[in-house]
């Protein structure tokens, strides 16, 4: 039988455990970095602040995951194909398998989840109190942790894919590299180059089915930044609508670990989604176009029809080159 690692049901999150396979580590030298070496060297990364949630400010390089030899070779694998995906521009992202880019993505959410547990714990041994941590969010990442164990362990997801992932083409010839996550929603966004990235990781494809009119009319279409930044805007307000958390069956075999998802309806009426609000998008949405200085006063000043820059007053798509942003363009 294929033996899985949860790390939350003894809260261990120590430096001389594989944070992936939970093999006790050799040496303190057996880690790895969070965010890839090769996207750190390619954008100046390595000695750039990052912000926790308790506002302590770290660098990108300083964020590590305790990691075993052996899994830290099957990450290598993982991340040279997904550096040659990006080599190859918005086309070769595009032709990923998305279980690829969801273990990609996975292993930098939940190396971040990582570090602010320990960070966590460290003040809770500073201050002798009890460290507070929500079932709710225990749920979550142990489902991700659990997914994220088809790295090195066969796994297959039945029925559908626990997540939903886009990627899209961004018209701009600048180079540039944005990242967001919100980790209590488990949704993430990527801007590399021409190439955009917006995933919600423990969703069900709920997300995409949620945006599948906009994401019909988007998909094959290049994107201004202004307009990708608004996808994600309302990807992450989405994720914050979305009040389900997904249960799953596991199945595990000698051969295979077999994951399938239960229905999110349930046992519950209410829909699937929280009533969307245009007020609390438009502060989504003005965290998002911040390099274009617009306030949420601009956003939603018609409340029935907030700002956008992917479509137009009959509701038809803009295309990326009738926006005409250059020079309010801050980044």
């Amino acid at each position: 039988m294929i033996a899985l690692y949860n790390p939350f049901q003894k809260f261990l999150f120590d430096n001389n455990t594989c944070f992936l396979s939970g093999t006790p580590l050799l040496s303190a030298e057996e880690k790895i970095h969070v965010f890839p070496v090769w996207l750190m060297q390619a954008y100046q990364l390595e000695d750039k602040p990052f912000k926790l949630l308790d506002e302590s400010i770290t660098t990108y390089k300083k964020l590590q995951l305790p990691c075993s030899t052996a899994v830290a070779n099957r990450i290598a694998l993982l991340e040279e194909e997904v550096e040659a995906a990006f080599n190859q521009g918005v086309e070769g992202v595009k032709q990923l398998d998305k279980l690829i880019l969801f273990q990609w993505i996975g292993k930098l959410i939940y190396g971040i989840i990582f570090n602010e547990i320990q960070v966590g714990l460290r003040q809770q041994q500073m201050s002798g109190e009890p460290m507070n941590f929500s079932q709710v969010l225990g749920k979550k990442f142990t489902n991700l942790h659990l997914m994220l164990q088809s790295i090195i362990r066969p796994m297959l997801f039945e029925v559908s894919a626990p997540y939903s992932i886009n990627v899209f083409e961004l018209a701009t010839d600048q180079n540039g590299f944005s990242y967001r996550d919100e980790i209590n929603t488990l949704v993430f966004s990527l801007r590399i180059n021409n190439i955009g990235i917006v995933a919600c990781l423990q969703d069900n494809g709920a997300n995409d089915k949620y945006h599948e009119e906009q994401l019909t009319q988007v998909s094959n279409e290049q994107l201004h930044p202004i307009q990708f930044e608004e996808i994600c805007g309302l990807y992450f307000y989405s994720a914050y609508l979305f009040n389900r958390l997904p249960e799953y069956t596991v199945l595990t075999t000698e051969d295979c670990i077999y994951i399938e998802p239960m229905p999110l309806r349930g046992m519950d009426s209410r829909p699937i989604f929280d009533n969307f609000q245009v007020k609390t998008y438009g502060q989504v949405l003005e965290n998002f176009w911040k390099p274009w200085g617009y306030t949420l006063f601009e956003i939603i000043k018609d409340p029935e029809h907030p700002m956008s820059f992917l479509w137009d007053a009959q509701g038809n798509f803009r295309q990326a080159a009738s926006i005409p942003l250059a020079d309010k363009y801050l980044d």
